[in-house]
């Protein structure tokens, strides 16, 4: 049995059985804290605490399921790799990471479960070893530090309060402006892992990894880590913050469902398309509806990994071309995974009755019932306009456009691991939302809206297959709508110089300086008078008393003789 096959029946076992455990708690209405004491120091008790109620285990269910389909998918996908076992048991730590961070009511356990997912994501997004994945896996590292440091200050600032169960002090976090810092450390911690504005740019960067990496990353583990947090944190939010956070959430929805029409990489398409909906998670979220933001989460996660691995697929068949401009009418040589394909990008649009719908109308729909303003109403609706936008553009580019490769090659869908690993998740992607929206609202949510604003939704989606297809208006000329404006093309497609504000700007004053220093110091005069000079008398002076002392006893007495002279005189 190899080891893949070992790992995936081990974590879809583990998968149904958590789902089942939750299916009674939720139920039951239990919640289940162990807690066992490690050491004491002064007052402060370490307890290993672990949090089991409907929300971890579901999370933990969907989690496990999807590990398990992608480990088996990665079986075929990187048989060529001679480390492959290295590879399976760094995703099973990848996977425990998140496991840990998913059921601790701790913020010191929660911190092992956070520093583990910063820790092996930088080695599985370095995995294929190159300059490009070295620095995008420098970022990634970087980047998440900052998060890291947001939770340790917040571990620090309990030390007031006695215990590190964050679960016992929601309600005072609100109140007390003391602990508000936590909530403000949390927050940042959050924002980071789940790259927001201003810290995104590590998410298309991370696109280095292995697809099935990036299949996991992007669906339930990594990004998503910042989203459960504050959906675990949602009560101690003051109104303000939730205010502020709200602005930055929607604008990072926005410039990232810009930005993947005006992007050509299939991967970093997909990513940008994950980024807006992280980004209208946070928004509910940070609108004070936490069910709806975890209802989002699970059924995006569905369908974000069912992506990810049709484009593996894809790019697997076309010999590790990732260009969009490169694909087309795959439909006519690989129809079940275009099939696949097409059925996750419509249930990211949300079509009607396919699992993103569920969440993405009720989302859209309690937004419409809510006293916001209208900057606000307008940035969500163009955002999921755009979000059609793209799908359809990449739909059109990859299934329907001419064949555009640059040579014949073999392809087909004849890679049975890897569909098997698909039509794992397909159920779950078309059938999903409706199953989670019984199970999570046993009360259905009743939406009474006038018939203009029920039609919005539609209207945003009609404008955006307009939309998509005007972006992709490709053939064999260059007479696109996205080369006619370069300059502000390229501004939209590099996430507003994001990238460059957080690499190049941030260290260009630092490697200028280091530069100039070298130059001049190192390498100029100052190191010959300094001390390279210093060392040469040192030099003579230490040779001239080697001279002294590897000579006769002669010297000795003449020097002797010498000092007698200059003390009679």
């Amino acid at each position: 049995m190899s080891i893949c096959f070992f790992m995936f029946i081990f974590m879809f076992f583990f998968s149904i059985s958590f789902f089942w455990l939750s299916l009674y708690f939720m139920m039951m209405d239990l919640m289940i804290i162990f807690e066992y004491e490690l050491m004491t120091l002064n007052s402060n008790i370490i307890f290993m605490s672990i949090l089991f109620d409907w929300m971890s285990l579901l999370f933990m269910s969907f989690v496990l399921f999807i590990s398990s389909m992608v480990i088996y998918y990665s079986e075929e996908y990187m048989s060529g790799d001679l480390n492959i076992n290295r590879f399976i048991f760094l995703v099973f730590l990848f996977v425990m990471s998140m496991m840990f961070l998913i059921i601790s009511p701790n913020l010191i356990k929660i911190l092992l479960g956070w520093d583990g997912l910063g820790l092996v994501s930088y080695c599985l997004v370095i995995y294929y070893q190159n300059n490009k994945s070295l620095n995008a896996g420098m970022l990634t590292a970087l980047s998440n530090r900052i998060g890291d440091v947001g939770i340790l200050m917040s571990i620090a600032w309990m030390m007031n309060y006695g215990s590190w169960n964050f679960m016992f002090y929601l309600d005072f976090m609100k109140e007390d402006f003391d602990m508000k810092i936590i909530s403000y450390f949390i927050v940042l911690s959050a924002f980071t892992k789940s790259a927001q504005i201003p810290f995104s740019s590590w998410l298309p960067a991370a696109m280095s990894a292995p697809t099935p990496v990036s299949s996991l990353v992007h669906s339930s583990t990594l990004v998503t880590a910042g989203v459960y947090l504050l959906i675990r944190f949602n009560f101690c939010f003051s109104t303000g913050l939730m205010f502020f956070m709200l602005f930055i959430s929607s604008m990072t929805m926005f410039m990232s469902g810009l930005g993947a029409n005006f992007e050509y990489d299939l991967k970093k398409i997909i990513a940008l398309s994950t980024l807006s909906q992280l980004g209208l998670m946070m928004s509910i979220l940070f609108l004070g509806d936490y069910k709806l933001a975890f209802f989002h989460l699970l059924s995006h996660a569905l369908f974000k990994a069912l992506l990810f691995m049709c484009a593996g697929c894809m790019i697997h068949n076309l010999m590790n071309c990732q260009d969009i401009r490169y694909m087309g009418s795959l439909i006519n040589f690989m129809p079940l995974t275009c099939t696949f394909f097409n059925i996750s990008n419509f249930s990211l649009c949300g079509l009607p009755f396919l699992s993103g719908f569920y969440s993405k109308d009720l989302i859209l729909e309690v937004f419409s019932m809510s006293y916001m303003n209208m900057f606000m109403y307008l940035i969500f609706y163009v955002s999921i306009g755009l979000t059609v936008s793209y799908s359809f553009r990449l739909c059109y580019y990859s299934l329907f456009s001419m064949y555009n490769f640059y040579m014949f090659n073999n392809l087909n869908d004849q890679g049975l691991i890897m569909l098997k690993g698909m039509g794992g998740l397909i159920f779950l992607v078309i059938f999903g939302g409706g199953i989670l929206s019984w199970l999570m609202f046993p009360t259905p949510y009743f939406i009474c809206l006038p018939f203009t604003l029920k039609m919005m939704v539609i209207f945003c989606i009609m404008f955006g297959v307009w939309l998509g297809y005007e972006f992709s208006n490709f053939g064999y000329h260059y007479d696109l709508k996205s080369m006619s404006w370069l300059s502000i093309s390229l501004f939209f497609s590099s996430m507003w110089n994001m990238p460059a504000l957080s690499t190049y700007f941030i260290n260009y004053y630092f490697l200028k300086f280091g530069n100039f220093y070298y130059k001049n110091v190192d390498l100029g005069w100052l190191e010959y008078f300094g001390s390279q000079n210093l060392y040469n008398n040192i030099m003579s002076g230490s040779k001239m008393s080697q001279l002294l002392f590897n000579n006769s006893l002669k010297v000795y007495f003449i020097l002797l003789m010498i000092f007698i002279l200059l003390l009679i005189i």
